[in-house]
Protein backbone atom coordinates (compact mmCIF):
# COMPACT_ATOMS: atom_id res chain seq x y z
CA UNK A 1 0.00 0.00 0.00
CA UNK A 2 1.53 3.37 -0.50
CA UNK A 3 2.30 5.47 1.90
CA UNK A 4 1.51 9.16 2.51
CA UNK A 5 5.07 10.25 1.60
CA UNK A 6 5.42 7.94 -1.65
CA UNK A 7 1.18 9.60 -2.92
CA UNK A 8 3.30 13.17 -2.02
CA UNK A 9 6.20 12.53 -4.14
CA UNK A 10 4.56 10.86 -7.13
CA UNK A 11 2.43 13.79 -7.09
CA UNK A 12 5.47 15.95 -7.01
CA UNK A 13 6.76 14.09 -10.03
CA UNK A 14 3.83 13.72 -11.82
CA UNK A 15 2.86 17.48 -11.73
CA UNK A 16 4.26 20.49 -13.02
CA UNK A 17 7.12 21.14 -10.57
CA UNK A 18 10.56 19.94 -10.33
CA UNK A 19 10.33 16.97 -12.59
CA UNK A 20 8.47 19.05 -15.65
CA UNK A 21 11.40 21.18 -14.98
CA UNK A 22 14.22 18.59 -14.85
CA UNK A 23 12.90 16.37 -18.30
CA UNK A 24 11.61 19.90 -19.94
CA UNK A 25 13.48 19.14 -23.00
CA UNK A 26 13.22 15.71 -23.05
CA UNK A 27 9.54 15.91 -22.77
CA UNK A 28 9.28 18.17 -25.69
CA UNK A 29 10.98 15.89 -28.15
CA UNK A 30 14.25 18.26 -28.37
CA UNK A 31 16.82 16.26 -27.06
CA UNK A 32 15.80 12.89 -28.64
CA UNK A 33 15.72 15.10 -32.04
CA UNK A 34 19.11 16.09 -31.26
CA UNK A 35 20.42 12.73 -31.12
CA UNK A 36 18.43 11.45 -33.97
CA UNK A 37 20.30 14.23 -35.65
CA UNK A 38 23.25 12.96 -34.29
CA UNK A 39 23.03 9.53 -35.33
CA UNK A 40 21.81 10.45 -38.91
CA UNK A 41 24.92 11.98 -39.64
CA UNK A 42 26.57 9.24 -38.28
CA UNK A 43 25.00 6.07 -39.36
CA UNK A 44 22.13 6.90 -41.67
CA UNK A 45 23.68 9.39 -43.89
CA UNK A 46 26.20 7.13 -44.90
CA UNK A 47 24.61 4.24 -45.85
CA UNK A 48 22.42 6.37 -47.94
CA UNK A 49 24.97 7.55 -49.78
CA UNK A 50 26.37 4.07 -50.27
CA UNK A 51 22.96 2.93 -51.46
CA UNK A 52 22.80 5.97 -54.03
CA UNK A 53 27.05 5.11 -55.07
CA UNK A 54 25.48 1.19 -55.52
CA UNK A 55 22.80 2.30 -58.09
CA UNK A 56 24.65 5.06 -59.60
CA UNK A 57 27.96 4.91 -61.95
CA UNK A 58 29.34 8.33 -60.63
CA UNK A 59 32.42 8.35 -58.73
CA UNK A 60 31.66 10.20 -55.16
CA UNK A 61 33.75 12.78 -55.82
CA UNK A 62 31.50 13.99 -58.60
CA UNK A 63 28.52 12.91 -57.23
CA UNK A 64 28.32 16.28 -55.23
CA UNK A 65 27.44 17.78 -58.86
CA UNK A 66 23.98 16.72 -58.42
CA UNK A 67 22.13 13.28 -58.18
CA UNK A 68 23.05 10.85 -61.28
CA UNK A 69 20.92 9.46 -63.06
CA UNK A 70 19.78 5.52 -61.40
CA UNK A 71 20.65 1.91 -62.89
CA UNK A 72 20.97 -1.48 -62.01
CA UNK A 73 24.45 -1.70 -64.35
CA UNK A 74 26.65 -2.27 -60.86
CA UNK A 75 24.23 -5.39 -59.74
CA UNK A 76 23.91 -6.88 -63.35
CA UNK A 77 27.73 -6.93 -63.68
CA UNK A 78 28.08 -8.42 -60.22
CA UNK A 79 25.56 -11.22 -61.71
CA UNK A 80 27.95 -12.02 -64.25
CA UNK A 81 31.35 -11.89 -62.80
CA UNK A 82 32.57 -15.32 -61.80
CA UNK A 83 35.39 -14.01 -59.25
CA UNK A 84 32.27 -12.48 -57.05
CA UNK A 85 30.87 -15.55 -57.38
CA UNK A 86 33.28 -17.81 -55.91
CA UNK A 87 34.06 -14.78 -53.24
CA UNK A 88 29.96 -15.19 -52.60
CA UNK A 89 30.03 -18.70 -52.02
CA UNK A 90 33.61 -18.84 -50.18
CA UNK A 91 32.47 -16.40 -47.62
CA UNK A 92 29.28 -18.26 -46.70
CA UNK A 93 30.83 -21.79 -46.96
CA UNK A 94 33.34 -20.31 -44.39
CA UNK A 95 31.26 -18.11 -42.38
CA UNK A 96 28.84 -20.32 -42.23
CA UNK A 97 31.06 -23.15 -40.92
CA UNK A 98 32.85 -21.07 -39.10
CA UNK A 99 29.39 -19.84 -37.25
CA UNK A 100 28.43 -23.87 -36.83
CA UNK A 101 32.41 -24.32 -35.09
CA UNK A 102 31.60 -20.76 -32.65
CA UNK A 103 27.91 -22.43 -31.46
CA UNK A 104 29.59 -25.76 -30.79
CA UNK A 105 32.57 -24.29 -28.86
CA UNK A 106 30.30 -21.40 -26.99
CA UNK A 107 27.45 -23.78 -25.73
CA UNK A 108 30.12 -26.52 -24.81
CA UNK A 109 31.92 -23.53 -23.09
CA UNK A 110 28.69 -21.97 -21.86
CA UNK A 111 27.09 -25.48 -20.50
CA UNK A 112 30.57 -25.81 -18.29
CA UNK A 113 30.71 -23.00 -16.48
CA UNK A 114 27.14 -22.47 -15.66
CA UNK A 115 25.85 -26.12 -15.00
CA UNK A 116 28.64 -28.43 -14.32
CA UNK A 117 31.19 -28.44 -11.26
CA UNK A 118 33.69 -28.28 -13.14
CA UNK A 119 36.85 -26.84 -11.00
CA UNK A 120 38.64 -23.47 -11.90
CA UNK A 121 35.56 -22.27 -13.89
CA UNK A 122 36.98 -18.63 -13.21
CA UNK A 123 39.55 -19.95 -15.40
CA UNK A 124 37.27 -21.41 -17.86
CA UNK A 125 34.91 -18.21 -18.19
CA UNK A 126 38.15 -16.27 -18.77
CA UNK A 127 39.29 -18.67 -21.62
CA UNK A 128 36.20 -17.98 -23.21
CA UNK A 129 36.00 -14.39 -23.75
CA UNK A 130 40.23 -14.17 -24.46
CA UNK A 131 40.03 -14.39 -28.01
CA UNK A 132 37.86 -11.27 -28.35
CA UNK A 133 41.17 -9.37 -27.57
CA UNK A 134 42.75 -10.92 -29.99
CA UNK A 135 42.53 -8.79 -33.76
CA UNK A 136 41.30 -10.88 -36.57
CA UNK A 137 44.40 -9.97 -38.04
CA UNK A 138 47.05 -11.03 -35.96
CA UNK A 139 44.94 -14.14 -35.33
CA UNK A 140 45.39 -14.69 -39.01
CA UNK A 141 48.95 -13.97 -39.08
CA UNK A 142 49.33 -16.49 -36.22
CA UNK A 143 47.96 -19.04 -37.92
CA UNK A 144 49.64 -18.59 -41.00
CA UNK A 145 53.09 -19.11 -39.32
CA UNK A 146 52.03 -22.41 -37.44
CA UNK A 147 49.64 -23.98 -40.55
CA UNK A 148 51.64 -23.05 -43.45
CA UNK A 149 51.71 -26.22 -45.31
CA UNK A 150 55.58 -25.64 -46.18
CA UNK A 151 57.59 -23.81 -43.30
CA UNK A 152 54.36 -24.25 -40.46
CA UNK A 153 55.58 -24.75 -36.96
CA UNK A 154 52.94 -27.37 -36.67
CA UNK A 155 54.25 -29.16 -39.67
CA UNK A 156 57.78 -29.11 -38.37
CA UNK A 157 57.13 -30.24 -35.47
CA UNK A 158 54.89 -33.23 -36.56
CA UNK A 159 58.02 -34.01 -39.04
CA UNK A 160 60.54 -33.89 -35.97
CA UNK A 161 58.37 -37.08 -34.38
CA UNK A 162 57.91 -38.95 -37.39
CA UNK A 163 53.89 -37.90 -38.04
CA UNK A 164 52.79 -37.89 -41.84
CA UNK A 165 50.51 -35.43 -41.71
CA UNK A 166 50.60 -31.98 -43.11
CA UNK A 167 48.39 -28.84 -41.58
CA UNK A 168 47.53 -26.55 -44.12
CA UNK A 169 45.43 -23.44 -43.09
CA UNK A 170 45.70 -21.53 -46.42
CA UNK A 171 42.43 -23.04 -47.21
CA UNK A 172 38.39 -22.68 -46.48
CA UNK A 173 38.58 -25.33 -43.98
CA UNK A 174 41.65 -23.50 -42.20
CA UNK A 175 39.82 -20.26 -41.97
CA UNK A 176 36.50 -21.86 -41.19
CA UNK A 177 38.20 -23.47 -38.15
CA UNK A 178 40.09 -19.68 -36.99
CA UNK A 179 36.98 -18.05 -37.32
CA UNK A 180 35.15 -20.81 -35.14
CA UNK A 181 37.67 -20.71 -32.25
CA UNK A 182 38.04 -17.00 -32.45
CA UNK A 183 34.37 -15.87 -32.26
CA UNK A 184 32.81 -18.70 -29.94
CA UNK A 185 32.83 -15.85 -27.27
CA UNK A 186 30.00 -14.63 -28.86
CA UNK A 187 28.25 -17.62 -28.74
CA UNK A 188 29.36 -18.18 -24.92
CA UNK A 189 28.21 -14.62 -24.12
CA UNK A 190 24.28 -15.33 -25.16
CA UNK A 191 24.18 -18.43 -24.23
CA UNK A 192 26.04 -18.39 -20.52
CA UNK A 193 22.92 -15.68 -19.53
CA UNK A 194 20.29 -17.96 -21.09
CA UNK A 195 21.37 -20.77 -18.59
CA UNK A 196 21.96 -18.78 -15.76
CA UNK A 197 18.47 -17.22 -16.14
CA UNK A 198 16.34 -20.90 -17.37
CA UNK A 199 14.67 -22.21 -14.71
CA UNK A 200 15.74 -25.80 -13.66
CA UNK A 201 12.13 -27.31 -13.59
CA UNK A 202 11.61 -28.63 -17.04
CA UNK A 203 14.86 -30.58 -16.72
CA UNK A 204 14.00 -31.81 -13.42
CA UNK A 205 10.42 -33.27 -15.13
CA UNK A 206 12.22 -34.56 -18.19
CA UNK A 207 14.51 -36.66 -15.96
CA UNK A 208 11.63 -37.94 -13.40
CA UNK A 209 10.56 -38.80 -16.24
CA UNK A 210 13.13 -41.20 -16.80
CA UNK A 211 15.39 -39.14 -19.74
CA UNK A 212 19.11 -39.61 -19.15
CA UNK A 213 21.28 -36.04 -18.28
CA UNK A 214 22.52 -36.26 -21.72
CA UNK A 215 18.90 -36.52 -23.49
CA UNK A 216 17.55 -33.70 -21.16
CA UNK A 217 20.45 -31.57 -21.89
CA UNK A 218 19.77 -32.45 -26.24
CA UNK A 219 16.02 -32.35 -25.93
CA UNK A 220 15.28 -29.93 -23.52
CA UNK A 221 17.80 -27.32 -22.44
CA UNK A 222 19.48 -26.48 -26.10
CA UNK A 223 16.17 -26.44 -27.70
CA UNK A 224 14.47 -23.97 -24.95
CA UNK A 225 18.19 -21.91 -25.36
CA UNK A 226 17.07 -21.38 -29.10
CA UNK A 227 16.65 -17.79 -29.03
CA UNK A 228 20.23 -17.52 -27.36
CA UNK A 229 21.81 -19.70 -29.63
CA UNK A 230 20.11 -18.39 -32.68
CA UNK A 231 21.78 -14.88 -31.76
CA UNK A 232 25.07 -15.63 -30.69
CA UNK A 233 25.51 -17.93 -34.04
CA UNK A 234 23.41 -14.88 -36.14
CA UNK A 235 26.66 -12.59 -34.41
CA UNK A 236 29.15 -14.38 -34.78
CA UNK A 237 28.37 -14.85 -38.49
CA UNK A 238 27.21 -11.08 -39.30
CA UNK A 239 31.07 -10.37 -37.92
CA UNK A 240 33.01 -13.16 -39.46
CA UNK A 241 31.01 -11.62 -42.70
CA UNK A 242 33.01 -8.55 -42.39
CA UNK A 243 36.46 -9.38 -41.33
CA UNK A 244 38.99 -8.36 -43.13
CA UNK A 245 42.66 -9.80 -42.02
CA UNK A 246 42.19 -13.90 -41.84
CA UNK A 247 40.65 -14.17 -45.34
CA UNK A 248 43.07 -11.97 -47.05
CA UNK A 249 46.04 -13.80 -45.20
CA UNK A 250 45.35 -17.50 -44.72
CA UNK A 251 42.58 -17.14 -48.50
CA UNK A 252 44.68 -14.86 -50.99
CA UNK A 253 47.93 -17.77 -50.78
CA UNK A 254 45.45 -20.03 -51.77
CA UNK A 255 43.65 -18.00 -54.23
CA UNK A 256 40.37 -18.21 -52.77
CA UNK A 257 38.76 -14.78 -52.42
CA UNK A 258 36.15 -13.68 -49.73
CA UNK A 259 33.76 -10.86 -50.47
CA UNK A 260 35.42 -9.04 -47.77
CA UNK A 261 38.98 -9.16 -50.12
CA UNK A 262 37.08 -8.86 -53.15
CA UNK A 263 35.63 -5.07 -52.43
CA UNK A 264 39.40 -4.39 -51.36
CA UNK A 265 40.23 -5.25 -54.72
CA UNK A 266 37.77 -2.82 -56.07
CA UNK A 267 39.02 -0.22 -54.02
CA UNK A 268 42.77 -1.08 -54.82
CA UNK A 269 42.60 -0.75 -58.75
CA UNK A 270 43.76 2.60 -60.40
CA UNK A 271 41.14 3.97 -60.85
CA UNK A 272 38.71 2.72 -58.03
CA UNK A 273 35.63 0.64 -58.43
CA UNK A 274 33.95 3.29 -55.95
CA UNK A 275 30.27 1.78 -57.43
CA UNK A 276 31.18 -2.17 -57.75
CA UNK A 277 32.66 -1.69 -54.69
CA UNK A 278 29.43 -0.32 -53.12
CA UNK A 279 27.35 -3.08 -54.90
CA UNK A 280 29.48 -5.33 -53.49
CA UNK A 281 29.04 -3.75 -50.16
CA UNK A 282 25.14 -3.75 -50.51
CA UNK A 283 25.47 -7.62 -51.17
CA UNK A 284 26.59 -8.09 -47.60
CA UNK A 285 24.09 -5.64 -45.78
CA UNK A 286 21.42 -8.26 -47.65
CA UNK A 287 22.97 -11.32 -46.44
CA UNK A 288 22.59 -9.99 -42.68
CA UNK A 289 19.52 -8.59 -43.15
CA UNK A 290 18.36 -12.19 -44.50
CA UNK A 291 20.17 -14.09 -41.71
CA UNK A 292 18.12 -11.13 -39.34
CA UNK A 293 14.75 -12.14 -40.74
CA UNK A 294 15.32 -16.10 -40.72
CA UNK A 295 15.98 -15.87 -37.20
CA UNK A 296 12.83 -13.57 -36.75
CA UNK A 297 10.66 -15.97 -38.85
CA UNK A 298 12.01 -19.35 -37.15
CA UNK A 299 11.59 -17.93 -33.46
CA UNK A 300 8.26 -16.53 -34.68
CA UNK A 301 5.40 -18.04 -32.62
CA UNK A 302 7.09 -19.92 -30.29
CA UNK A 303 7.42 -19.56 -26.55
CA UNK A 304 10.82 -19.90 -24.96
CA UNK A 305 10.00 -18.47 -21.40
CA UNK A 306 11.49 -19.89 -18.35
CA UNK A 307 11.59 -17.70 -16.09
CA UNK A 308 9.02 -17.27 -14.17
CA UNK A 309 7.66 -15.40 -10.45
CA UNK A 310 9.38 -17.66 -8.19
CA UNK A 311 12.93 -17.57 -7.29
CA UNK A 312 15.27 -20.76 -8.31
CA UNK A 313 19.03 -21.29 -8.50
CA UNK A 314 20.79 -22.99 -11.81
CA UNK A 315 20.92 -26.76 -11.61
CA UNK A 316 24.70 -27.60 -11.13
CA UNK A 317 25.75 -31.41 -12.22
CA UNK A 318 28.15 -33.39 -11.14
CA UNK A 319 30.25 -34.37 -13.42
CA UNK A 320 32.14 -37.15 -10.97
CA UNK A 321 35.67 -37.61 -12.69
CA UNK A 322 34.57 -36.27 -15.90
CA UNK A 323 34.88 -33.11 -14.24
CA UNK A 324 38.56 -33.05 -14.90
CA UNK A 325 37.93 -34.05 -18.78
CA UNK A 326 35.69 -30.88 -19.27
CA UNK A 327 38.49 -29.10 -17.43
CA UNK A 328 40.66 -30.08 -19.99
CA UNK A 329 39.18 -29.66 -23.33
CA UNK A 330 38.75 -26.16 -22.16
CA UNK A 331 42.29 -25.81 -21.34
CA UNK A 332 43.44 -27.52 -24.53
CA UNK A 333 41.01 -24.06 -26.02
CA UNK A 334 43.33 -21.82 -24.75
CA UNK A 335 45.83 -23.13 -25.42
CA UNK A 336 45.14 -23.52 -29.05
CA UNK A 337 43.63 -20.33 -29.47
CA UNK A 338 45.63 -17.74 -27.13
CA UNK A 339 49.01 -19.91 -26.29
CA UNK A 340 50.11 -21.89 -29.46
CA UNK A 341 50.11 -18.42 -31.42
CA UNK A 342 51.20 -15.92 -29.48
CA UNK A 343 54.03 -18.70 -28.79
CA UNK A 344 54.40 -18.56 -32.77
CA UNK A 345 54.68 -14.71 -32.84
CA UNK A 346 57.13 -14.48 -29.99
CA UNK A 347 59.17 -17.27 -31.81
CA UNK A 348 59.10 -15.07 -35.33
CA UNK A 349 59.67 -11.33 -33.46
CA UNK A 350 62.95 -13.06 -31.97
CA UNK A 351 64.07 -15.17 -34.44
CA UNK A 352 66.59 -13.64 -36.76
CA UNK A 353 65.29 -15.98 -40.13
CA UNK A 354 61.98 -17.25 -40.58
CA UNK A 355 63.25 -20.72 -42.23
CA UNK A 356 63.30 -23.41 -38.88
CA UNK A 357 64.91 -26.44 -40.58
CA UNK A 358 64.25 -29.09 -37.40
CA UNK A 359 62.82 -28.74 -33.99
CA UNK A 360 66.06 -28.73 -32.15
CA UNK A 361 67.04 -24.92 -34.20
CA UNK A 362 64.01 -23.83 -32.86
CA UNK A 363 65.30 -23.55 -29.34
CA UNK A 364 68.55 -22.73 -30.48
CA UNK A 365 69.24 -19.22 -28.83
CA UNK A 366 71.98 -17.85 -31.33
CA UNK A 367 69.30 -17.45 -33.63
CA UNK A 368 67.22 -14.93 -31.67
CA UNK A 369 67.60 -11.69 -31.38
CA UNK A 370 66.07 -8.05 -31.54
CA UNK A 371 66.77 -7.19 -35.20
CA UNK A 372 62.93 -7.29 -36.05
CA UNK A 373 61.84 -4.87 -32.88
CA UNK A 374 64.93 -2.46 -34.06
CA UNK A 375 63.52 -2.75 -37.88
CA UNK A 376 60.31 -2.05 -36.15
CA UNK A 377 61.21 1.12 -34.60
CA UNK A 378 63.44 2.28 -37.32
CA UNK A 379 60.21 2.82 -39.28
CA UNK A 380 59.18 6.62 -39.11
CA UNK A 381 55.63 5.30 -39.82
CA UNK A 382 55.64 2.79 -36.38
CA UNK A 383 55.91 5.67 -34.20
CA UNK A 384 53.63 7.86 -36.45
CA UNK A 385 50.42 4.96 -36.07
CA UNK A 386 51.30 4.75 -32.68
CA UNK A 387 50.12 7.88 -32.12
CA UNK A 388 47.57 8.03 -34.43
CA UNK A 389 45.91 4.76 -32.94
CA UNK A 390 46.01 6.09 -29.66
CA UNK A 391 44.68 9.69 -30.70
CA UNK A 392 41.70 7.72 -32.98
CA UNK A 393 40.86 4.82 -30.09
CA UNK A 394 40.83 8.00 -27.56
CA UNK A 395 38.82 10.31 -29.46
CA UNK A 396 36.02 7.31 -29.78
CA UNK A 397 36.15 6.25 -26.48
CA UNK A 398 35.51 9.74 -25.06
CA UNK A 399 32.99 10.63 -27.88
CA UNK A 400 31.57 7.01 -28.52
CA UNK A 401 31.00 6.89 -24.55
CA UNK A 402 29.59 10.19 -24.09
CA UNK A 403 27.08 9.43 -27.12
CA UNK A 404 26.46 6.19 -26.03
CA UNK A 405 25.17 7.06 -22.52
CA UNK A 406 22.95 9.92 -23.64
CA UNK A 407 21.07 7.20 -25.99
CA UNK A 408 20.93 4.48 -23.45
CA UNK A 409 19.96 6.87 -21.03
CA UNK A 410 16.87 8.17 -22.86
CA UNK A 411 15.78 4.92 -24.43
CA UNK A 412 16.14 3.78 -20.89
CA UNK A 413 15.42 5.89 -18.00
CA UNK A 414 12.95 8.61 -19.97
CA UNK A 415 9.71 8.25 -21.66
CA UNK A 416 10.75 10.59 -24.14
CA UNK A 417 9.05 10.91 -27.80
CA UNK A 418 11.34 9.28 -30.28
CA UNK A 419 13.18 6.72 -27.88
CA UNK A 420 12.23 3.91 -29.76
CA UNK A 421 13.59 4.97 -33.56
CA UNK A 422 16.59 6.33 -31.21
CA UNK A 423 17.06 2.78 -29.49
CA UNK A 424 16.85 0.91 -33.22
CA UNK A 425 19.02 3.53 -35.37
CA UNK A 426 21.97 3.43 -32.60
CA UNK A 427 21.83 -0.86 -33.03
CA UNK A 428 21.63 -0.98 -36.81
CA UNK A 429 25.19 -1.01 -37.12
CA UNK A 430 25.48 -4.25 -35.16
CA UNK A 431 24.08 -5.36 -38.96
CA UNK A 432 26.69 -4.13 -40.94
CA UNK A 433 30.05 -5.68 -41.35
CA UNK A 434 33.18 -3.36 -40.46
CA UNK A 435 34.34 -2.86 -44.32
CA UNK A 436 30.95 -1.83 -45.18
CA UNK A 437 30.96 1.28 -42.33
CA UNK A 438 34.20 2.29 -44.42
CA UNK A 439 33.26 2.15 -47.49
CA UNK A 440 30.07 4.27 -46.15
CA UNK A 441 31.74 6.84 -45.16
CA UNK A 442 34.29 6.69 -48.03
CA UNK A 443 31.34 7.67 -50.25
CA UNK A 444 29.89 10.01 -47.55
CA UNK A 445 33.16 12.20 -47.24
CA UNK A 446 35.05 12.01 -49.51
CA UNK A 447 33.47 13.95 -51.71
CA UNK A 448 32.59 16.68 -50.08
CA UNK A 449 34.59 20.21 -48.98
CA UNK A 450 35.45 21.02 -44.78
CA UNK A 451 38.95 18.45 -44.67
CA UNK A 452 37.27 15.51 -42.70
CA UNK A 453 38.32 12.94 -44.96
CA UNK A 454 41.78 11.90 -44.44
CA UNK A 455 42.02 12.93 -40.99
CA UNK A 456 42.31 10.98 -37.66
CA UNK A 457 38.44 12.84 -37.26
CA UNK A 458 36.86 10.82 -39.28
CA UNK A 459 38.22 7.49 -38.34
CA UNK A 460 37.40 8.24 -34.96
CA UNK A 461 33.91 8.92 -35.97
CA UNK A 462 33.87 5.88 -37.98
CA UNK A 463 34.43 3.72 -35.13
CA UNK A 464 31.84 5.66 -32.64
CA UNK A 465 29.66 4.38 -35.40
CA UNK A 466 30.57 0.83 -36.00
CA UNK A 467 30.89 -0.35 -32.05
CA UNK A 468 28.07 2.18 -30.85
CA UNK A 469 26.01 -0.68 -30.51
CA UNK A 470 28.84 -2.76 -28.57
CA UNK A 471 29.41 0.51 -26.01
CA UNK A 472 25.53 0.92 -25.48
CA UNK A 473 25.54 -2.68 -24.46
CA UNK A 474 27.65 -2.80 -22.08
CA UNK A 475 26.54 0.53 -20.51
CA UNK A 476 22.70 -0.51 -20.20
CA UNK A 477 23.44 -3.33 -17.83
CA UNK A 478 24.90 -0.58 -15.85
CA UNK A 479 21.72 1.79 -15.93
CA UNK A 480 19.19 -1.58 -15.54
CA UNK A 481 21.20 -1.62 -12.21
CA UNK A 482 19.85 1.67 -10.63
CA UNK A 483 16.58 2.03 -9.29
CA UNK A 484 14.58 5.25 -10.24
CA UNK A 485 13.80 5.77 -6.68
CA UNK A 486 17.66 7.03 -6.78
CA UNK A 487 16.54 9.46 -9.34
CA UNK A 488 12.80 10.62 -7.81
CA UNK A 489 14.62 11.40 -4.69
CA UNK A 490 17.20 13.99 -6.09
CA UNK A 491 14.38 15.41 -8.21
CA UNK A 492 12.38 15.90 -4.85
CA UNK A 493 15.34 17.47 -3.26
CA UNK A 494 15.31 20.13 -6.02
CA UNK A 495 17.59 18.81 -8.54
CA UNK A 496 17.58 19.40 -12.26
CA UNK A 497 17.84 16.44 -14.44
CA UNK A 498 21.49 17.46 -15.86
CA UNK A 499 22.57 17.45 -11.74
CA UNK A 500 20.51 14.37 -11.11
CA UNK A 501 22.67 12.94 -13.77
CA UNK A 502 26.08 14.27 -12.99
CA UNK A 503 25.40 13.56 -9.10
CA UNK A 504 23.79 10.27 -8.75
CA UNK A 505 23.29 8.48 -12.36
CA UNK A 506 27.64 9.18 -13.22
CA UNK A 507 28.78 7.72 -10.23
CA UNK A 508 26.48 4.92 -9.44
CA UNK A 509 27.18 3.92 -13.49
CA UNK A 510 31.12 4.64 -13.56
CA UNK A 511 32.46 1.38 -13.96
CA UNK A 512 29.96 0.27 -16.47
CA UNK A 513 31.21 3.73 -18.35
CA UNK A 514 34.50 2.85 -17.78
CA UNK A 515 34.15 -0.24 -19.21
CA UNK A 516 32.21 0.58 -22.02
CA UNK A 517 34.77 3.24 -23.06
CA UNK A 518 37.94 0.57 -22.77
CA UNK A 519 35.58 -1.90 -24.80
CA UNK A 520 35.32 0.89 -27.54
CA UNK A 521 38.91 1.69 -26.89
CA UNK A 522 40.44 -1.97 -27.39
CA UNK A 523 37.96 -2.24 -30.72
CA UNK A 524 38.63 0.90 -32.29
CA UNK A 525 43.38 -0.65 -31.48
CA UNK A 526 42.26 -3.91 -33.18
CA UNK A 527 39.79 -2.43 -36.28
CA UNK A 528 41.04 -2.89 -39.66
CA UNK A 529 38.02 -3.20 -42.38
CA UNK A 530 36.37 0.56 -40.82
CA UNK A 531 39.69 2.14 -41.57
CA UNK A 532 41.49 0.29 -44.96
CA UNK A 533 39.18 3.17 -46.90
CA UNK A 534 39.86 5.97 -44.51
CA UNK A 535 43.29 6.15 -43.90
CA UNK A 536 46.32 8.14 -45.17
CA UNK A 537 49.70 8.41 -45.03
CA UNK A 538 49.26 10.95 -42.40
CA UNK A 539 46.49 9.12 -40.19
CA UNK A 540 47.47 5.62 -40.67
CA UNK A 541 46.94 3.37 -37.42
CA UNK A 542 48.59 0.80 -36.32
CA UNK A 543 46.68 -2.02 -38.10
CA UNK A 544 46.79 -0.91 -41.18
CA UNK A 545 50.63 -0.71 -41.05
CA UNK A 546 50.77 -4.11 -39.84
CA UNK A 547 49.26 -5.23 -42.63
CA UNK A 548 51.37 -3.40 -44.70
CA UNK A 549 54.30 -4.89 -43.52
CA UNK A 550 52.72 -8.37 -43.96
CA UNK A 551 51.87 -7.31 -47.61
CA UNK A 552 55.40 -6.12 -48.21
CA UNK A 553 57.29 -9.57 -47.08
CA UNK A 554 58.49 -8.49 -43.76
CA UNK A 555 57.17 -11.30 -41.95
CA UNK A 556 59.31 -10.76 -38.62
CA UNK A 557 58.53 -7.06 -38.36
CA UNK A 558 55.13 -7.69 -38.41
CA UNK A 559 55.97 -10.62 -35.97
CA UNK A 560 57.32 -7.87 -33.65
CA UNK A 561 54.68 -5.52 -34.64
CA UNK A 562 51.63 -7.77 -33.64
CA UNK A 563 53.32 -8.76 -30.52
CA UNK A 564 54.28 -5.04 -29.04
CA UNK A 565 49.95 -4.17 -30.17
CA UNK A 566 49.27 -7.09 -27.75
CA UNK A 567 51.42 -6.48 -25.15
CA UNK A 568 49.46 -2.56 -25.61
CA UNK A 569 46.40 -3.73 -25.99
CA UNK A 570 47.01 -5.99 -22.37
CA UNK A 571 48.54 -3.15 -20.09
CA UNK A 572 45.50 -0.77 -21.43
CA UNK A 573 42.79 -3.10 -20.47
CA UNK A 574 44.92 -4.34 -16.75
CA UNK A 575 45.26 -0.25 -15.47
CA UNK A 576 41.69 0.09 -16.99
CA UNK A 577 40.31 -3.06 -14.11
CA UNK A 578 42.85 -2.23 -11.67
CA UNK A 579 41.06 0.98 -11.85
CA UNK A 580 37.68 -0.04 -11.75
CA UNK A 581 38.32 -2.00 -9.27
CA UNK A 582 39.61 0.60 -6.54
CA UNK A 583 36.33 2.43 -7.76
CA UNK A 584 33.78 -0.07 -6.35
CA UNK A 585 36.28 -0.64 -3.67
CA UNK A 586 35.84 3.04 -2.56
Amino acid sequence: MATPASTQATRALSGPGVHARAENLVRAGLWPAFLLALLAVLVIYPIGKLVVGALTTVSPMAARDGLAPLTLENFRELATNTTAHAAALNSLLACGTGALFSVVIGLYFAWVVVRTNTPLKGVIRSAGIMPLFIPPLVAGFAWSLLGSPQTGLINVALQAIGVPWTVNFYSLAGIALVFGAYYAPYVFMFTAAALENMDPSLEEASEVCGASVLSTTLRVTFPLMAPAILSGGLLAFVVMLGVYGTPAILGTPANEPFLTTYLFTLLSWTPPLYNKAAAVSMLLVAVTAFGIWLQQRVLSGRSFVTVAGKSFRPKILDLGRWRYLTFAFALLYLVLVVVLPYFALLVVAFRKYMFVPDLASLFDTSQYSLIHFRALFDNPLTMRSIRNSLVVGGGAAIFGGMLAFAVAYTVQRTQAPLRRPLDYIATVPVAIPGLVIGVAYLWAWVGLPGGLYGTTAILAIAFVARFLPDTMKSLSGSLVQIHRELEEASWICGRGLLATIHRVVVPLTWPGILAGMTLLFVLSIRELGSSLFLYTSDTIIMSVLLLDFWEGGSIGVSAAFSVFQSVLLLLIIGAVSHLTSRKRRI
